[in-house]
């Protein structure tokens, strides 16, 4: 008879989707010996190895592939289960797990807030990652929610638009275009830009505008955080497109400005996505029609932020 915890089948869960020890460990909180004494566990348990190593990465077994079949399906069930006791509980003591692209964090966990502040039982489980990692979340089906900025075309999800996210050009204060007006926007032809990495949606975004626009992008600098780019932007590194609601913080405090170039800003919008066969709970429900009725009035006006 096999003794398997449900905790040895989380942790394997989690090793066999991200195929690496310290993703789940980062994933499920733990110390990354912590991860492998639990598989070293599981597999004493069932004496089958469950992955097998090649040079720096693992991959799974035969034996493997197998439990990650049940495994997917049991983690299924309890989710289930869970969603079925909180419908029970209603709104008073339900779980609310959503995961966000890293730029919507300058402004999500204030809606969290207010949220929380209306519904105060309601417990926020809160990832903030890159754009892969939450589409992956998402493919996995291991989120409620998830806010980004493009949805993406091959997953079978519902999205709606709750809130407009303007990309805008930032520079240094002292920097010579701040004291331009009406800047022709093929004058960024002639300038440095700061770029995020291949996949984000603001560098998308930004390409097909420079594309559009038959200007050629003169990268600099390549980074995998918007607050990174704005330290840059700061330093004199170059220029920067981002997202108004990244850069709030730094244009109230005179430490960046925003160009006034013509056709921008890019105006793009905030999605809430879940996959279309999500069975939502009460609580995922209720913040998906917070953010539809009441965010859109949290925007900033991009005229107000300009000098």
């Amino acid at each position: 008879m096999l003794h398997i915890t449900l905790r040895q089948l989380k942790v394997f869960e989690s090793v066999a989707r991200n195929l690496s020890f310290s993703r789940a460990a980062e994933e499920l909180y733990l110390t990354q010996p912590a991860v492998s004494m639990q598989i070293k566990q599981l597999e004493d348990n069932i004496d089958l190895p469950l992955f097998e190593q090649m040079g720096k990465r693992i991959y799974l077994t035969d034996a493997g592939h197998e439990l990650y079949h049940y495994s997917r399906a049991i983690s299924q069930q309890l989710a289930d289960m869970e969603l079925a006791l909180d419908e029970l509980k209603g709104l008073e003591r339900g779980k609310l797990n959503i995961s966000v692209v890293s730029t919507a964090n300058y402004f999500a966990p204030h809606l969290l807030a207010k949220f929380c502040q209306r519904y105060s039982g309601v417990t926020v489980s809160l990832n903030v990652s890159n754009r892969e990692t939450v589409l992956r979340q998402l493919a996995d089906n291991v989120i409620d929610l998830a806010i980004m900025g493009q949805p993406p075309d091959d997953l079978d999800i519902a999205n709606e638009s709750f809130m407009e996210n303007p990309l805008v050009v930032i520079a240094p204060p002292d920097h010579p275009l701040c004291k331009v007006r009406d800047i022709p926007v093929q004058q960024l032809e002639q300038e440095t830009f700061l770029v995020r990495e291949p996949g984000s949606g603001t560098r998308g975004a930004m390409e097909r505008f420079f594309l559009a626009h038959h200007i050629s992008l003169n990268r600099g600098m390549e980074t995998d955080t918007s607050e990174a780019i704005k330290q840059a932007v700061q330093a004199g590194m170059g220029l920067g497109i981002m997202s108004l609601h990244t850069a709030e913080l730094e244009l109230e405090t005179k430490r960046l400005k925003i160009l006034d170039v013509q056709d921008f800003p890019i105006m793009r919008h905030w999605h809430i996505v879940h996959r279309k066969n999500k069975r939502l709970s009460s609580v995922a429900q209720a913040f998906r029609e917070f953010l539809l009725k009441e965010a859109r009035g949290l925007m900033p006006q991009v005229a107000g932020a300009r000098n």
